[in-house]
Order: structure tokens, then sequence, then C-alpha cells
């Protein structure tokens, strides 16, 4: 994922962190097929089907404290922790259906929180955000990119394998 400033288009921007949530649920709904290899990314990072959920999470978490924050004028708390570039032994456990069922039920109720807060935002109060940092929209267009995490794991339907990068690699899971 980029930290760029998000570019946005005309979507509404609840509806983009709404169906990177139903993109992050499909690809999942594949992962009790992972056969337990962490899933090198483009760059020093690994991925496994846990790690993916919990970067997906706690990114929404963590933008929806920072637009919160700044909403009600206070400072935003720094994440500190990295936590994309820590694989820790949770992230590789297997991949179980209750893993999926609690996804399902987690995930979907974090994009609700992030739609009505973002509905009830103004166009303007979207566009010209108070506090530092990008605007709401940015913020949610960012937050929609978090499908990266799970387009790194993959669809593991086909030949539960991992994407082409990870296939034969030996890789470190201490990142």
């Amino acid at each position: 994922m980029s930290e760029e400033v998000p570019i946005t288009d005309e979507r509404d921007p609840a509806l983009v962190v709404t169906a990177m949530v139903d993109h992050v649920l499909g690809l999942a709904a594949t992962w009790t097929a992972w056969d337990g290899r962490p899933v090198p990314a483009d760059d020093d990072r690994v991925f496994t089907p846990h790690k993916a959920l919990r970067r997906v999470a706690d990114h929404m978490v963590d933008h929806l404290a920072e637009m919160e924050a700044r909403l009600a004028g206070r400072p935003t708390i720094p994440d500190h922790w990295h936590a994309s570039a820590i694989t820790t032994p949770a992230d590789l456990a297997p991949f179980t259906e209750q893993d999926l069922e609690e996804a399902r039920s987690r995930l979907p109720r974090l994009g609700r929180i992030w739609a009505d807060r973002l509905t009830e935002l103004t166009t303007a109060q979207l566009d010209r955000s108070p506090g530092e940092g990008w605007t709401f929209r940015q913020i949610a267009f960012h937050v929609g990119e978090s499908t990266y995490y799970a387009d790194c794991v993959g669809d593991l339907s086909a030949a539960g394998t991992p994407p082409e990068s990870g296939q034969g690699e030996v890789v470190r899971t201490g990142s």
C-alpha cells in the first residue's frame, strides 16, 4: 500500500470502504485452502490469511480513530507498531472455517461503522476535514486500498496455492 495522497473519484466514499470489505471477504472465503506458507509481497513483507485480515481490520480501526479524533478536535494517537512489518505466531496459524466466520462477522460491522460515519458527513466535511492530514474522502479511499493485504494472499480456490510470487520460495517469517 502506498502512503502517497490517495486519488479519489466520484464514487461514494462509504461504498469504497464497504466494497473493500466485500472484496477482502470474497478472497478470504478461499483461504481455508492455505498451505501454511507465508506469501511474499512486492517488498520485504510476507502475508498470511490471518495477517491480511488483521491488517485490514487494524487499518480500518486506525483511520476511524483518526477521523473521530479530528472531528472531535482532539489530536490523533499515532500508531507506532508497524504491524505490516511483523508476522506474529498467531498469523501463522491454520485458517479455518471458524476464522472465516469471525471475519464475516467483524469486517462488515467495521465497514458499516465507516459507512454510517461517512454518510453523515457533508461534501464540505469530506473534502475540507478539520486538523492536519488527508481529507476524510482521501482517508476513505486510502482505507479502500486495504484490498492490498488480501490481494497479497490472493484467491486460493483454483489450485490451493499462493500467488505466483510465493510459489516455491523460502520465506522468512519474522518480518
